[in-house]
């Protein structure tokens, strides 16, 4: 089993992603040879490392699924220990995403949802800042003082929504944990690292609180004579989390601080981290050693270039804007650029915490 890089073309099509711009195509992934990209007006997701049923990560030398590879070696790319506790998939779904335009409002359910089907899952969520126009913002829970009553009255009465909730400046390395029951949008300006959980071989499920009240053509534009995107405010009420704290407190409770992990001129930090995963940034120039995991790892090349190189003697190169899943046979890792790198690496590495 060798490293492999995966597909950099995972794109979502524009009529999911109105809202999207073009910083995934004209900067993350410009040096790459991507049939068909030059005729992408816009570009809001790419899925760098997936298995999850709509768009499943493919390995770029064969095509072959990701989610394929690893149900037939679970012990290869999960870890001994993952598959003694009956894992035989990796939960993790790591997004790119570029917001030209404002997300909707949304929010994610929990795993054990009795609503959900038995395709369907909850979400548990990361932010990682990549860039942020000046002035751009996050949304994330409501304002002091907004209760479910106050929520229902304006989406019913076509009021503004983001008027009750917290807006949140951001700058580039700005993380969050956003988790289920959390009301949250991305607005306009803003690329991003999105990790998130998702149970394997299922869907996850995303309800839609509110979409500015906007239209759409049938290609995904906007316009004043074509339709709105489907709202799901009935489940969205149910699943709110009613209970957390509003305000300043509840955005503090979300922001995650850096913790560096390795200090040398290749730094390894911890950027975010909840109950169901850990994502780490890997920047700089050098060396950098990273003792086994004993899990899959989800790498996304957002800058530079390097050689990874594994215990069991593979390596490869990966550069801005490709991506790898690092199985746990890997053993340790060495991240090595080159001796006069021009630009820094820079990785943003997400690993799954036993469920």
């Amino acid at each position: 089993m060798q490293l492999r890089l995966l597909r950099p073309d995972n794109f979502t099509p524009a009529t999911r992603t109105p809202w999207g711009g073009r910083r995934i195509l004209d900067h993350y992934k410009r040096d790459l040879t991507i049939a068909g990209a030059a005729d992408l007006e816009v570009c809001g997701e790419s899925w760098e490392v997936s298995v999850e049923p709509s768009f499943p990560s493919r390995f770029a030398d064969t095509d072959e699924p990701l989610g394929e590879a690893i149900a037939n070696h679970p012990a290869a790319w999960l870890g001994h220990d993952a598959v003694a506790r009956g894992q035989r998939q990796t939960p993790l779904l790591v997004k790119l995403l570029d917001a030209r335009d404002n997300l909707s409002v949304q929010v994610h359910p929990d795993d054990h949802d009795p609503a959900l089907n038995s395709g369907e899952s909850g979400k548990f969520e990361s932010w990682y800042i990549l860039d942020a126009d000046e002035g751009a913002v996050v949304y994330m829970g409501f304002r002091d003082g907004v209760g479910k009553n106050d929520v229902e009255r304006c989406l019913r009465g076509s009021g503004q929504l983001d008027d009750l909730l917290n807006p949140i400046p951001v700058t580039p390395g700005d993380a969050f944990v956003i988790a289920p029951g959390t009301v949250h949008a991305i607005a306009a300006g803003i690329t991003l690292i999105e990790p998130q959980s998702v149970l394997p071989d299922r869907r996850a499920v995303t309800y839609r609180y509110w979409d500015w009240n906007r239209r759409y053509d049938r290609s995904g534009a906007q316009s004043p004579r074509g339709k709105p995107r489907e709202l799901h405010i009935d489940r969205a009420l149910a699943v709110t989390d009613w209970n957390a704290p509003r305000g300043e407190e509840f955005v503090a409770a979300c922001r995650t601080r850096s913790e560096l992990l390795d200090s040398g001129p290749l730094r390894r930090e911890r950027v975010s981290q909840c109950r169901y995963f850990v994502l780490e940034r890997w920047s700089g120039t050098g060396v950098l050693r990273v003792p086994a995991q004993n899990g899959l790892l989800a790498a996304v090349c957002v800058a530079g270039s390097a050689r990874l190189q594994c215990q069991t003697g593979d390596s490869l190169i990966i550069r801005r804007g490709q991506s790898i899943a690092v199985p746990a046979r890997a053993g340790d890792i060495e991240l090595i650029t080159a001796d006069r790198a021009e630009a820094a690496v820079e990785l943003l590495v997400t690993r799954a915490k036993p469920r």
